[in-house]
């Protein structure tokens, strides 16, 4: 019942907002994107020192068509990812796998600077992934749609210019969907179960800055929630953040830092037992971290 009064409060918004714009000139809607790929090889032959051969690629695209009139702004992101790693003589190894799908309406409140405002994300990856114990063994750990999570929230959206907006929401449904059952009580869920819902606040921040300073761009996104029927003072955290370092037209370097915190996804460690044979047992949710930096090309379009 609640999540059927919030779905209903957010497409009511929505549906406002995408009327609203149908009618307005195409002239209010700024359609654009960038994307890149990375590449780093290490060949060695006869090398002293040691080491091994290592080939590696990454993908990363995001596209965003946003509308802004007189009364109403409304963004939204298409983000995409997705690298592949091999070191010799062992299989293939996923990198980077990213779908994430962000779209905010917000209604003029005060002065276009504050909105009343619906959001509503999607958040998934592309294929199997896979945590590798040594060279011929791993354990299969995700997929697609295991996990996919689903937020709607209405609250207030404070944007007072179009690289820079908070969104506060005292009202969220935050969903966690896992495909496969026998990844449910790794994300949470119990055992067989497919799907969770929570009630609870969220908080969006998001720093979208070109030209810091000369061909260096900034961006920051950073996902806040809290259940508020059930330890609300355990916070999901998920922040991206990093640089885009445009050389030229077509050669750019990328450094981007990805945070994320959970506290329904517990730590699997693997050990020992007396046999030696190896077992996992689940501990409690740590902060997991990834880096990613690489140089190569880019391609822009739209505005």
């Amino acid at each position: 019942m609640k999540l059927r009064v919030v779905l209903s409060a957010i497409a009511m918004v929505l549906g406002l907002g995408m009327a609203n714009a149908q009618q307005d000139s195409t002239s209010h809607w700024t359609v654009g994107g960038n994307g890149s790929f990375t590449f780093n090889q290490i060949s060695l032959k006869n090398w002293a020192a040691g080491g091994k051969n290592s080939l590696s690629g990454t993908f990363l695209s995001k596209t965003t068509a946003n509308y802004k009139s007189d009364k109403a702004t409304w963004d939204n992101v298409l983000d995409l990812g997705y690298g592949m790693m091999k070191y010799d003589g062992e299989d293939y190894q996923k990198s980077e796998d990213k779908i994430l799908l962000s779209s905010v309406y917000g209604y003029d409140a005060a002065k276009q600077k504050l909105f009343y405002s619906a959001s509503f994300d999607f958040k998934t990856q592309f294929a199997n992934g896979y945590k590798y114990l040594g060279k011929d063994e791993r354990e299969y750990v995700s997929k697609g749609f295991a996990p996919a999570y689903i937020n709607f929230s209405v609250g207030m959206l404070y944007k007072p210019s179009d690289w820079f907006s908070f969104f506060l929401s005292p009202v969220t449904a935050h969903m966690t969907i896992v495909s496969d059952t026998l990844l449910s009580t790794s994300y949470g869920l119990d055992k067989g179960d497919k799907m969770r819902c929570e009630y609870g606040a969220s908080a969006k921040l998001n720093i979208n800055k070109k030209n810091i300073v000369k061909n260096v761009d900034y961006f920051l996104r950073a996902d806040f929630f809290s259940n508020l029927t059930d330890h609300p003072e355990h916070i999901d955290v998920d922040m991206e953040t990093g640089l885009n370092l445009n050389v030229n037209d077509w050669l750019t370097a990328v450094l981007k830092f990805n945070v994320l915190f959970d506290d329904d996804i517990k730590y699997k460690e693997t050990y020992t037992d007396a046999n030696g044979d190896k077992q996992t047992r689940l501990r409690g949710a740590r902060v997991q971290v990834k880096e990613l930096f690489g140089f190569g090309l880019q391609f822009k379009w739209g505005k």
